[in-house]
């Protein structure tokens, strides 16, 4: 349990640790937009500078270069941290992100989105990057400033790897995890015995949970081309075989109205949930009316609450997402797109990789397109793809986390399974081989990449409080 002095601390100090948020929230650190890269290096320096006054001892690695719309950028550096070398602690490894994703006032932001608003009314923190993920890093520091400034000792070692491009697909992140790896002792992982990322978010707004699980995902584009450019239908409809008309006869055959998968031996690979993991299920603080209330209609496919809980965390799902290359503005326009391309994504489960799924799917489209005895081409492509990851619930890091959210929170986490992806995940697991462990700090509500992203001022300090107490119990753990 944590000492009365450090949350003292961490409540006296809010109005100072929610200006730092602003700060860091002021720096637009938009990893996708190349413009804005001199900011992602901005944010770095920033990070970097915080860690240091904090005692961390740091190194910023160069990641290379990426070309990104045509144009060869730099990629920000990863900032590795380490503090404590004492051999009779645990250590312990945190992950979180520097960058966040775009926003333009006039994307329907009723604030600027990099000026953090304080609203005094309900406590929200509104900006760009307040909950994903600059808010949980900025935990991390609140908690070493606190030790820091009243001259506890950590009661754990930490190491520490921030990166600037999850927001944009983690380019180096994972050769840089496994070149430190085989660095062995010389290496900034080494010795680590759990990982914490606080990278995710509790399923409503009243019950804090701990995350053991992430879907993976193979994103695929169908491009579907024929004449040598676009027709007008008035000359040729119904004189050719037309590329629209195909793909959306593929696009029909991939899923069912009612969620199933289509495509033949992928829902096959998954096996029913047994009774203790439906149990895990039944107690979650999630109904059907949370699903309705967060998509603004009562659309879900099932009026069972473990049946839709379930159907986002732990089976697979298929969802359309968009055709390119298709007419789509405001008027009536008679043109026979030349090629068009549609795209759709599964979302998988364990024991599902993408290298099982990729071969079912490619069979089956392409037995489809057969079927259509059409004179067009077909183009399957994998854009991209990462797996699933599953931790070990029962272990010492889960139990230290879920001791250290019933102090802060007098109530039990709900234990969860996210239906996202953080590929990152598996490679701290598979790399060093320890439990990693997803300990969120913001709601459900937050709006993490949408307009208006927000972070409650509540959640910010208790969550603060929460990441502190969690190194307590790892340190009382038995390991």
């Amino acid at each position: 349990m944590a000492s009365p002095q450090f949350l003292e601390f961490i409540d006296k100090h809010a109005p100072q640790f929610i200006q730092r948020l602003g700060e860091a929230v002021a720096i637009p650190s938009v990893s996708g937009d190349g413009t804005r890269r001199p900011d992602v290096f901005r944010m770095s320096a920033w990070l970097d500078g915080q860690l240091k006054n904090l005692g961390v001892t740091t190194k910023l690695v160069d990641l290379g270069k990426h070309v990104m719309d045509g144009q060869e950028l730099p990629l920000p550096p990863a900032i590795l941290g380490r503090i404590g070398d004492d051999p009779k602690k645990k250590t312990v490894l945190v992950y979180g992100h520097y960058d966040v994703q775009p926003a333009n006032k006039s994307d329907g932001w009723d604030t600027e989105p990099f000026k953090l608003v304080v609203d005094e009314k309900t406590g929200r923190l509104i900006g760009r990057g307040s909950t994903d993920d600059k808010g949980p890093i900025l935990g991390w520091l609140n908690v070493l400033e606190a030790h820091k400034a009243l001259g506890i000792e950590l009661p754990v070692n930490m190491r520490f790897c921030f990166e600037g491009m999850e927001e944009n697909g983690s380019e180096g992140l994972d050769d840089l995890i496994k070149s430190e790896v085989a660095k062995g002792k010389d290496g900034w992982f080494d010795g680590v015995d759990c990982v914490c990322i606080s990278d995710n978010y509790w399923l409503n707004s009243r019950t804090p949970c701990i995350t053991y699980g992430l879907r993976g995902l193979v994103y695929f584009k169908l491009t579907v081309s024929g004449p040598a450019r676009d027709l007008h239908s008035g000359v040729f409809g119904r004189m050719v075989h037309e590329p629209m008309t195909d793909l959306i006869q593929l696009m029909s055959k991939l899923v069912a109205p009612d969620g199933t998968i289509l495509v033949p031996g992928v829902d096959d690979m998954v096996s029913a949930a047994d009774d203790e993991e439906r149990k895990i299920y039944e107690k979650l603080d999630y109904s059907v009316k949370d699903v309705e209330d967060a998509v603004g209609a009562p659309i879900t496919l099932s009026d069972d609450k473990v049946t839709v809980i379930m159907g986002r965390m732990r089976q697979p799902s298929l969802s359309l997402h968009g055709i390119e290359g298709a007419f789509y503005g405001a008027g009536a326009k008679t043109v026979i797109p030349a090629s068009v391309s549609g795209k759709f994504s599964i979302r998988i489960v364990p024991p599902q990789t993408p290298e099982k799924i990729e071969p079912l799917v490619v069979k089956y489209v392409e037995q489809e397109f057969a079927k259509l005895n059409s004179k067009n081409k077909l183009k399957i492509e994998n854009l991209h793809d990462g797996r699933p990851w599953l931790a070990d619930y029962k272990h010492w890091n889960y139990e230290a986390a879920r001791r250290a959210t019933e102090a802060i929170y007098k109530q039990s986490p709900d234990l969860t399974r996210e239906g996202g992806s953080i590929p990152v995940t598996l490679t701290f697991a598979e790399s060093l081989g320890v439990n990693v462990l997803l300990l969120p700090m913001g709601r459900g509500d937050d709006g993490a990449h949408s307009t208006n992203e927000k972070l409650d001022r509540s959640n910010f300090i208790e969550g603060s409080k929460l990441l502190g107490t969690y190194l307590y119990e790892v340190a009382a753990a038995k390991a």
